[in-house]
């Protein structure tokens, strides 16, 4: 398939991550996958901040949007988040606290009153004449009403991010 059609589609729950621990009761666990062209980097950290550091223009007014309502409830910020990230900080990416960097995965997340999340970049090699994949993965632990609440309104918003995320990495084209 030529590069510029790969599109991410859905898939199942990789049970190598390091957020597999959390997917048994997780009021939100999904994951999907797009393959990489055969040449560039395969330095997770590298396509991680590829995918999750440039967010498209439409996803940053959802944001503003998400931000404006939920600072009303008392949940941290974007904004908040961002401002709390020293200058040049290599812990995390955009406003998404690093929490571990191996050789084939990235997980950054956050923990607030109403929720915590995880969301794994996974680099999966192909064996033999198939594709590397990277798989992101996101698993969301509501702590009250506020929290399955706001999962249930951000839903649908986003699948339709993360499937953005990755298609617009791809779009782009990788980092070599």
């Amino acid at each position: 398939m030529p590069h510029a059609l790969r599109r991410s589609r859905t898939a199942a729950l990789p049970a190598e991550s390091g957020i597999a621990s959390w997917f048994a009761g997780a009021d939100l666990a999904d994951c999907f996958a797009i393959e990489l062209p055969p040449s560039g980097t395969r330095d997770v950290l590298a396509l991680s901040r590829f995918v999750l550091g440039h967010p498209a223009p439409w996803f940053t007014v959802l944001l503003g949007l998400r931000d404006g309502i939920m600072r009303l409830f008392g949940v941290k910020t974007t904004r908040q988040l961002r401002s709390a990230v020293r200058a040049g900080s290599d812990d995390h990416i955009d406003f998404f606290r690093l929490h571990a960097v191996s050789e084939n995965e990235v997980i950054v997340g956050e923990d607030d009153r109403h929720l915590d999340f995880r969301a794994s970049l996974l680099l999966r090699r192909g064996a033999a004449c198939l594709n590397d994949v990277l798989l992101l993965t996101t698993v969301v632990r509501c702590h009250n009403r506020l929290g399955r609440t706001y999962l249930a309104v951000i839903l649908p918003f986003h699948r339709l991010v993360v499937r953005s995320m990755l298609d617009r990495a791809a779009r782009r084209g990788w980092p070599s």
